[in-house]
């Protein structure tokens, strides 16, 4: 609950806007799904998925959205460049808001943008990610068919402190010569978004959460991460669950509080079929957020913000 010196940056991805000062527009929440491990995913190769569930969940975050205001994002996550495409034109056909084309293959990845070009859906992905182990390859084939959007991973393999997250951000390193931004703009990447790159509890999560705050004080980029798998990989955690599931599940959800907190316009939450929980803690931090930044600030929550909505 502050406002920035530097201008902050507002963009338009498919119907949603997302970025500016906190309090000015709700926080954007994207769910995943077909991630593996998915229980609804029963060939992840082929992409063979229970489609009644897949279709039931995405709805559900389609509705906590029309009641909360905050907008969606459905994060497709897929280890085969067959499997996404499938899972692209289920979700396209369900739903209009943005789709996260997720994989931890580059050439996965870029299979998917290459059928989201096909089929006139370019300017409603994100492309995710943009990262420090980038190669050439994948590199060349995003010149050749640039996103609009991509998220701009700021992970750093040897130094997870914030110095060390904007050094990727500014400066490169490993086998890139120029920062992941100036690539982002170089490769004509328009609306880049900047996660701050969640690491470990004791591996650097705190400077990541913290990093929220930097980089929209330094860039002025629309800023979020997936937190929650800070808690959700905490070893504590996950012992504590064996005893107490219900703690384990408010420390996944109300993770999002830490980095909305901090300025952050979006958070990757999670599974999908969590959307019913997450939503209503998310919207609660903008009711606080957009009351703050009213009174204190001048700043006019948009029209459908949760401030608006919800009191």
């Amino acid at each position: 609950m502050f406002a920035f010196e530097k201008e902050q940056v507002v963009y338009t991805i498919g119907d949603i806007r997302i970025g500016g000062t906190p309090g000015e527009n709700p926080t954007v929440l994207a769910g995943s799904i077909f991630y593996e491990g998915d229980k609804i995913v029963e060939d992840a190769a082929r992409g063979i998925f229970d489609h009644n569930a897949a279709e039931d969940m995405i709805h559900r975050q389609d509705a906590m959205a029309e009641l909360t205001g905050n907008p969606a994002i459905v994060q497709v996550v897929s280890s085969s460049a067959d499997a996404l495409i499938k899972y692209i034109e289920f979700v396209a056909d369900l739903t209009e808001v943005p789709i996260i084309i997720d994989s931890t293959n580059s050439e996965v990845r870029i299979a998917g943008l290459r059928y989201a070009e096909e089929v006139g859906l370019l300017d409603n992905v994100i492309y995710n990610s943009l990262n420090i182990s980038a190669s050439k390859e994948e590199l060349d084939s995003l010149s050749e068919l640039p996103p609009e959007s991509a998220i701009i991973l700021a992970f750093n393999p040897q130094d997870s402190s914030i110095a060390g997250r904007r050094r990727v951000l500014d400066e490169g390193g490993f086998d890139l010569d120029r920062g992941l931004l100036q690539i982002a703009r170089d490769l004509g990447i328009s609306k880049p978004l900047i996660d701050t790159a969640t690491t470990a509890i004791g591996a650097g999560a705190g400077s990541s959460v913290g990093f929220t705050f930097v980089a929209k004080a330094v860039y002025g980029l629309p800023t979020g991460s997936g937190i929650h798998n800070a808690p959700v990989s905490w070893p504590w955690l996950r012992e504590y669950k064996k005893s107490n599931k219900a703690a384990y599940k408010t420390c996944d959800v109300s993770s999002s509080l830490l980095v909305l907190m901090m300025g952050a316009d979006f958070v990757l939450y999670g599974p999908i079929k969590n959307a019913e929980v997450v939503f209503p803690v998310v919207a609660m931090g903008n009711v606080f957020s957009g009351e703050f930044a009213k009174m204190e600030l001048g700043v006019e929550p948009s029209e459908d913000h949760p401030f608006n909505r919800l009191v």
